[in-house]
């Protein structure tokens, strides 16, 4: 199943939430959240800096985190952004896949196109 990261920054609607809720309650809806989609959550850390929350979840593709991040930042508590993780394996297997590409800034119509 295919492994995603999540950062939230919560407004200061989410703020009061997890004021009035607590932070399990913050885990929780987060599980039930991935749970809801046919995933599982691995982890969910609270921070300070730039973002509040980082989680690592599983969902079946990238449908299902779509929707999660549509759902988190249509609520109101706080933005998402949800980046696609990749294994070795994965990054190893795009390679002789699909060949060796131009150099970035030396692409052309034409070599995309493999016309000579």
């Amino acid at each position: 199943m295919p492994k995603y990261l999540a950062r939230v920054k919560f407004t200061k609607e989410g703020l009061q939430g997890l004021r009035k809720g607590g932070a399990a309650g913050r885990l929780e809806a987060g599980r039930i959240g991935c749970a809801s989609l046919g995933g599982t959550l691995e982890c969910y850390y609270f921070a300070f800096g730039e973002d509040d929350v980082y989680s690592i979840f599983d969902l079946p593709d990238d449908e299902a985190a779509t929707a999660l991040s549509v759902a988190v930042n249509e609520g109101g508590y706080g933005t998402a952004s949800i980046t696609k993780l990749l294994t070795a394996e994965q990054v190893d297997e795009a390679f002789p896949a699909h060949g060796r590409l131009p150099a970035t800034g030396r692409v052309s119509r034409r070599s995309l196109s493999g016309a000579r």
